[in-house]
């Protein structure tokens, strides 16, 4: 579960500020120590590749890098890292450094290739970039799955550099990335309808290391989809194989599974807002413990389990238990399904009284289900 990204963290996954989730990116993985670097979107690669390959195509010669100005202002350079040209098209290669955020995408070489046509400003997605399939996401179905902000950012490059070269503002611009198919694999998109490859993403431009909040954003994306499909159904888990129990027990679909993670909180705070009638909470003794107790992090580092709390639960003494899977295994199933009953009452507390139905399913780490609240 936690080695995809973008998307999330780079959805990713459309309209997050840091790619996963493309998907991705809120890996789990070692924080490394001293001040962390930063790195830039897809969209901003993209966005720099297109600079570069009009400015080619407009004067015969490549640049050895170029520099673009992000939506607040920064402006990054970019070295060239490919170049290449027809009779009537220019193509750049920027190689995507995504800092020291654990982001897939990260070294994916970006490619525009640009050349005029007699109809305006379009978009194309060449090898490795996706196309979108469901409605719900803020690109319409048969379109590449290139994000509104890296849109207008090429589209502003188009208008600057055509002004500047007296050249009307008619370019097709085709994106595509090498590999980008088996890279999109380990992100959220196949969920959330983007198929054949990446999104080029990002709001901002920049990668922030660590951050999780493309992973949640991720959550709301696969709600927005879901709602926008009719879905009456859908299920966050914290783990691959408590997501493999509950899609089989209640016969989900895949676009059904909303990869929670950690992040209940996230989930719950949106599908308040965007409800769905039924919502199924599935997951390790452990992390619905902590969610019973009132955690919306689950994560380890954020949250702990309170084994004097858990006492109260039950009828045998687990306030010395290491886990709350050995509490469970003194006190027997019972106790997993008092834990999930009031994981299901924190659960609806977090929806604010939505019409939603709720049922929790609490497990083991072999997959069999120890409790449940329905």
């Amino acid at each position: 579960m936690h080695d995809v990204i973008p998307i999330i963290f780079a959805l990713c996954i459309m309209g997050v500020g840091v790619d996963t989730k493309a998907f991705y990116s809120c890996q789990m993985s070692r924080k490394p120590t001293g001040e962390l670097r930063r790195g830039w979107t897809t969209g901003a690669c993209a966005t720099a590749a297109c600079k570069a390959a009009l400015n080619a195509l407009f004067t015969g010669a490549f640049s050895r890098d170029v520099t673009i100005t992000l939506p607040k202002g920064e402006q990054p350079v970019f070295p060239l890292a490919h170049t290449a040209r027809g009779d009537d098209w220019t193509e750049v290669g920027i190689t995507k450094d995504a800092g020291d955020d654990p982001d897939v995408t990260h070294g994916a070489l970006i490619i525009v290739r640009v050349c005029q046509n007699d109809t305006g400003i379009e978009f194309k997605a060449g090898e490795g970039v996706g196309t979108v399939t469901k409605a719900g996401l803020p690109i319409g179905v048969g379109e590449p799955a290139i994000n509104p902000v890296p849109r207008q950012m090429m589209t502003d490059v188009v208008t600057e550099m055509c002004e500047k070269h007296d050249r009307k503002p008619m370019v097709t611009i085709t994106v595509s990335i090498p590999n980008g198919a088996e890279i999109a694999l380990k992100t959220w998109n196949g969920r959330l309808g983007i198929v054949g490859g990446l999104s080029i993403l990002g709001t901002t431009g920049i990668v922030r290391p660590f951050s999780c909040a493309a992973w949640i954003a991720s959550i709301h994306r696969g709600v927005d989809v879901a709602r926008a499909n009719g879905m009456t159904h859908v299920a966050g888990c914290t783990g691959s194989t408590s997501e493999t129990v509950v899609q089989n027990l209640h016969g989900l679909t895949e676009h059904a599974m909303l990869d929670m993670g950690d992040f209940s909180g996230g989930l719950l705070k949106y599908i308040a807002k965007n409800p769905v009638p039924r919502l199924t909470i599935g997951g390790g003794i452990g992390k619905i413990v902590k969610l019973a107790q009132g955690a919306v992090d689950l994560h380890s580092s954020r949250s702990q389990v309170d084994f004097n709390a858990l006492n109260q639960w039950c009828n045998v003494d687990v306030s010395d238990a290491n886990t709350a899977l050995e509490a469970v295994e003194r006190a027997g199933d019972d106790l997993a399904v008092r834990v999930a009953q009031e994981a299901k009452k924190r659960v609806l507390l977090q929806l604010k009284n939505a019409n939603i139905q709720v049922d929790i399913v609490v497990i083991d780490r072999a997959g069999r289900i120890l409790g449940q609240a329905e």
